[in-house]
C-alpha cells in the first residue's frame, strides 16, 4: 500500500478546494485535539498538514514533492512571510503511511473483567447436537406411557371386552412407540461416539495464513485459541471457502452451539474506525479508501450455506504502524470493525449463549469449507 500524505490523513481528495480542506481539517479538530481525547503528536500532524495544504505556495511545494513536506530550517518573521515565494527544503521528510518494519504485538485481554469468562464455570460437559435425534426425554415418555398402561394389568384389574381390546391396542402402540425411540437413541449414541472418536478433544481446524504479511492472521488465530476455547462448546476454523469457490475467502469461523462468527483480520493504519448509517466504514470520520473487506458477503453466503444458523462478522484490525487504533462497532452492522479486546468481549458474549453445545450437522458443513 502506497505511503498516505496529507490528503489522506485529512481526508480530503487531491483536488479539494481550500474550503474542503478548512472543513476536514475543523471536523478532524474537534476529535483529534488533546482536550477530547487526542494526543498531542496527533494534532500537531494534523495543523501541519491543515498549514501546507490551506497555504496555495506550500501546497504546491508539497504537490511537486510527490508528497514531501517542506518547510524552512528556521521560521520567517511575519513580514518575511508576507513577501516569501518559496520555502526552503526541510531536513526530515514527515509521512502517515504504513510502516513495514513495525509488527503488531499480540492482543493481552484482562479476563477479569470479562462478564461471560466466569459464567461457564459450572459448564460440566460438551453436547453434541443433531437435529433429528429423539435426545433422553422422547424415548424415557415412552417408557413411562408403557408402564402406566401396563400397570393395570399388574395389579390384577379386570375390565370388560371392549375396554380391554382398546386398552391392549394402546398398549401395544406405545410400545412400538417406544421400541423405535429407543432403537433412534441407541443410534444417536454410537453416532456421537463416533463423532468424538473422529475428532477426539480438537477445538482447532485448519491453519491461519503462513505468508510473512499474514502475520495478523496468526495473531488472530492466537487470540480465538487463548481466549474464546474458554467456552467448551466453541470450534475454530481458518481459511474457509465460500461455497462455489476453492480459495479462502474466510480468514477465521468461530462456531458456538447454532451461532457463527466469520472473522477477517486486517493490518490497517492507526486512527478510529466505525462504520456511518449505510455500512460505510469510515476512519477518523472520513470514507475508509484504504484498504477492502468481503466480509459482508461472506456473511451473507454462509447465512444461505447454513440456514437456521445465526451468522456475524468481525473485521478485527491491528495498527500498520506505530499509533492508536480503535474501533466503535455497531451491533447491526453485520461486518463491523473491532479491536482485538472487543473481539473477545463482545462476540464471546454473544457466544456464551449456548456455551456447550456443537451442533454436529452444521460442525461438518463448515468444515467442508476448510480449504486444505
Amino acid at each position: 500500500m502506497p505511503d498516505v500524505d496529507y490528503y489522506e490523513l485529512l481526508g480530503v481528495r487531491p483536488d479539494a478546494t481550500p474550503a474542503q480542506i478548512k472543513s476536514a481539517y475543523r471536523a478532524l479538530a474537534r476529535s483529534m485535539h488533546p482536550d477530547t481525547g487526542g494526543t498531542a503528536g496527533t494534532f500537531r500532524l494534523l495543523r501541519d498538514a491543515y498549514e501546507t495544504l490551506g497555504d496555495p505556495d506550500r501546497r504546491a511545494e508539497y504537490d511537486a514533492g510527490n508528497g514531501e513536506v517542506v518547510e524552512p530550517a528556521v521560521r520567517p518573521s511575519p513580514a518575511a512571510t508576507a513577501t516569501r515565494t518559496r520555502w526552503a527544503p526541510r531536513t526530515r521528510t514527515r509521512r502517515f503511511g504504513e510502516d513495514p518494519a513495525f509488527m503488531p504485538q499480540a492482543a493481552r485481554v484482562d479476563t477479569t473483567t470479562i462478564p461471560w469468562w466466569h459464567s461457564v464455570d459450572s459448564v460440566a460437559r460438551v453436547h453434541y447436537a443433531h437435529p433429528g435425534s429423539p435426545g433422553h426425554a422422547p424415548p424415557a415418555f415412552a417408557a413411562a406411557a408403557v408402564l402406566v398402561l401396563a400397570l393395570p394389568l399388574l395389579l390384577g384389574a379386570s375390565f370388560p371386552v371392549p375396554v380391554l381390546v382398546v386398552w391392549l391396542l394402546l398398549l401395544a402402540g406405545a410400545l412400538g412407540v417406544a421400541f423405535a425411540l429407543g432403537r433412534r437413541h441407541v443410534a444417536a449414541l454410537r453416532s456421537v461416539r463416533a463423532f468424538r472418536s473422529e475428532f477426539g478433544g480438537r477445538t482447532v481446524f485448519g491453519k491461519p495464513g503462513q505468508d510473512d504479511d499474514q502475520i495478523v492472521e496468526r495473531l488472530t488465530a492466537d487470540l480465538l485459541s487463548r481466549y474464546l476455547t474458554r467456552l467448551p462448546g466453541v470450534r475454530i476454523f481458518h481459511g474457509l471457502a465460500w461455497p462455489g469457490s476453492v480459495f479462502a475467502d474466510v480468514d477465521h469461523a468461530v462456531l458456538c452451539g447454532r451461532r457463527l462468527v466469520l472473522v477477517e483480520s486486517k493490518r490497517w493504519l492507526p486512527g478510529h474506525y466505525d462504520t456511518d448509517e449505510t455500512g460505510t466504514l469510515r476512519r477518523n470520520g472520513q470514507r475508509f479508501r484504504g484498504g477492502g473487506s468481503r466480509l459482508a458477503e461472506s456473511v451473507e453466503e454462509f447465512e444461505i450455506l447454513l440456514p437456521g444458523v445465526e451468522v456475524r462478522g468481525a473485521l478485527v484490525l491491528y495498527p500498520s504502524r506505530a499509533g492508536e487504533l480503535t474501533a466503535d462497532p455497531d451491533p447491526e452492522d453485520p461486518a463491523p470493525p473491532m479491536t482485538p479486546d472487543q473481539l473477545v468481549r463482545e462476540l464471546g458474549d454473544w457466544l456464551a449463549v449456548e456455551p456447550s453445545t456443537v451442533d454436529r450437522n452444521v460442525f461438518r458443513t463448515i468444515l467442508g469449507r476448510v480449504v486444505t
